[in-house]
């Protein structure tokens, strides 16, 4: 690989980095923190899963950012995921929650107006409406899981010993199935930006044909595993403690309903399943993990009495996601002007 490619996309790497240091306490935080879940075993399945589902499921999410920005200069795509990078990193320094997708976005429009290129309205106006629905959502499912799992809890009855088992190996499940919507859906963060531009030549191995887009999505699902096994603990470990600690049975649901809306905005062959049916379709948009597990754990907090939400914490997690696009667009507008202007550099 040349080396300046590979400087270029080291800012994507830094970001799948961060987002997988992050959000993988959404997927396992709180079973790890309850000590359902061992660290490692969390590391580790979320780290395989989490490149499974960038690999075989990310070119969804990642077309519809294609459409809102199409960056075909390499170091325009490089400065567009550092603003979003340094915008994710500057807000959790400010002790404000961030999200990946809305930080990308920002930053790509960012470019546009830098540019002069025209955003498109109606994909904006699509991942705008998905950022109310994803938590809104999320927490109907949790709403609607919490009540049948109620449900069927009252008709069966298990022993503490088994109960306690078969919630374990369901929080695992619920895991990797969190860890492989996350990359489905996320991926489209990380390297989306750079997929216009084609940074890598085509590879062969064997008789097999490996394009651009692949190895990148290969490559930000490793920079997504490598932030969950290097800094993705402590964040697991206290994570949950602000809106209140959720019961392994909660932290299965909230689980379990972000990973459904993550999946749902990243799958294909739903999207073209409900199109042949002749019903509405779903976009095939980046939305926040944060956005998710919040929605889902605000459902659950509302069946068990609204009083148990902490309005103030609430209220800061809508501001961040709020400013994080600005913050974005506003790095990358800055950025991207001095890299043609003070290092002569293609950016358009």
């Amino acid at each position: 690989m040349d080396p300046l490619v590979l400087l270029f996309l080291s800012s994507g790497l830094f970001l799948g980095w961060a987002l997988g240091a992050n959000d993988a306490a959404n997927v396992f935080g709180t079973a790890v923190g309850t000590k359902m879940v061992k660290w490692r075993t969390a590391a580790i399945i979320c780290s395989i899963f989490v490149i499974l589902g960038a690999v075989i499921s990310g070119a969804g999410t990642s077309g519809t950012l294609g459409k809102l920005g199409a960056i075909t200069a390499l170091p325009g795509a490089f400065m567009t995921a550092m603003s979003a990078a340094v915008a994710v990193f500057m807000m959790t320094k400010s002790g404000l929650p961030v999200s990946t997708s809305q930080a990308i976005v920002g930053a790509i429009i960012g470019w546009n107006f830098f540019s002069g290129s025209p955003t498109d309205i109606n994909t904006l106006t699509k991942i705008l409406i998905t950022w109310i629905l994803c938590p809104v959502l999320a927490a109907a499912i949790a709403i609607f899981l919490f009540k049948v799992l109620k449900f069927f809890s009252r008709r069966v009855k298990l022993h503490m010993v088994m109960a306690d088992a078969y919630t374990r190996v369901a929080l695992l499940f619920a895991g990797a199935f969190g860890a492989y919507a996350l990359g489905a859906n996320n991926i489209a963060n990380v390297v989306g930006v750079f997929i216009p531009a084609n940074p890598l030549p085509v590879l062969q191995l064997g008789p097999y044909l490996v394009s651009s887009t692949q190895q990148l999505f290969m490559l930000g699902g490793l920079a997504i595993a490598l932030g969950v096994f290097t800094y993705s603990r402590g964040v697991m470990m206290t994570v949950g403690g602000n809106l209140g600690r959720l019961s392994p049975t909660a932290a299965f649901i909230a689980v379990t309903a972000h990973s459904i809306v993550l999946f749902i905005f990243a799958s294909r062959g739903l999207e073209a399943w409900l199109a042949g049916n002749g019903l509405p379709t779903i976009p095939l948009v980046p939305v926040s993990s944060s956005q998710a597990v919040v929605g889902a754990i605000v459902g659950i907090s509302i069946l068990q009495g609204a009083t148990g939400i902490r309005w103030s914490v609430l209220g800061r997690i809508v501001a961040g996601w709020i400013a994080t696009p600005f913050v974005a667009g506003l790095l990358s507008f800055i950025g991207l002007f001095f890299l043609q202007n003070v290092f002569n550099l293609v950016v358009i």
